[in-house]
């Protein structure tokens, strides 16, 4: 019940509200990038300055090894259900969308667990950015070997490399790991300058960018009109079985409780920035409707209005 008090989540229900009712409400585009950036490098000075004081230890690399080793099988097995009932170019980019991660997600995940005392690692800001890449990459991987056995031949090539090259030097991502880099050689000093920027002004800034995120969910609903059943069953399903696996193996390789709610947390989430805007440009084929509209109409409000409170209770009681 404390996550439906807090006022982040009010405001992302209230935006989600204003956009229903087609409110002229609206948060001009560039000030809603500037948030999106501050919360990404707050969140990695805040993770910085645990890292600082914690050190790199075995259990960060087990970590930081499940994390990748999600990104890669959500989007396999993904694909593998979808492709039988959708086209395997949407399979594939839904794929993608799902084994991806939400940032917004996990940076509010993060402030429910600030506000209910429970902690997690500094190195879980780098997981995220880890488990951006991997879906990306084999959605280019099944693109092209789907357009093979089309065309016999790839009509549209695409690097890997080229991928990984923007996944890693994107504007946001790139200022997450700085800012967790800044937060590592700073440490406690760096933590008492940037306390009034990265800590007391945070709550407030994400709550103005929830109630943003609220109005673009609300204008995507309409984006799923006549779209397949197997898109409405696999946006409410897959982020609950997701979590769940991840749970599955935080409990085989003891994971702490608070790394292991972020993790079912990204598992959990679709990617609504970094896939789309790969994917517009990869897989021309595939109307980001689709995706997109799956994402941030259905599997976003999910997440953060039930999925935190949900995750949450799940893993603490199975730990």
């Amino acid at each position: 019940m404390n996550n439906f008090l807090d006022p982040s989540i009010l405001f992302f229900i209230f935006g989600i509200f204003a956009g229903v009712i087609k409110s002229n409400l609206e948060i001009p585009q560039p000030i809603s990038r500037f948030l999106s950036l501050y919360l990404l490098m707050a969140l990695g000075l805040k993770g910085g300055f645990a890292l600082n004081h914690s050190g790199f230890t075995p259990e960060i690399g087990v970590s930081l090894g499940l994390a990748i080793g999600l990104a890669v099988l959500i989007p396999i097995v993904g694909y593998n259900l979808l492709r039988f009932k959708l086209d395997p170019m949407d399979a594939a980019a839904i794929a993608a969308t799902y084994g991806s991660i939400s940032a917004v997600t996990f940076i509010t995940t993060t402030q429910s667990l600030d506000m209910q005392g429970i902690s997690y690692g500094g190195h879980m800001a780098a997981a995220m950015a880890l488990m951006e890449s991997p879906a990306i990459v084999i959605a280019i991987i099944l693109a092209n070997k789907i357009r093979l056995n089309r065309y016999g031949t790839i009509q549209k090539h695409i690097s890997i490399g080229k991928i990984l090259h923007e996944s890693f030097t994107d504007g946001g991502q790139l200022l997450l790991l700085g800012s967790l880099f800044v937060g590592l050689v700073s440490g406690e000093n760096g933590h008492k300058v940037m306390a009034p920027f990265s800590i007391d002004l945070f709550k407030g800034l994400l709550a103005f960018f929830l109630l943003d995120m609220g109005l673009i969910a609300a204008k995507n609903m309409g984006e799923l009109k006549g779209k397949p059943a197997i898109a409405f069953l696999y946006s409410f399903g897959a982020p609950p079985i997701h979590a769940f696996i991840a749970l599955g193996f935080c409990q085989l390789l003891y994971i702490p409780l608070g790394d292991t709610i972020l993790l079912m947390l990204l598992a959990a989430s679709a990617s609504y920035i970094a896939v789309p805007a790969v994917l517009r440009h990869a897989m021309p084929e595939v109307n980001p409707a689709l995706y997109m509209g799956m994402s941030l109409a259905i599997t976003f409000p999910l997440n953060i209005i039930l999925g935190i409170p949900a995750y949450t209770w799940v893993a603490k009681y199975m730990m």
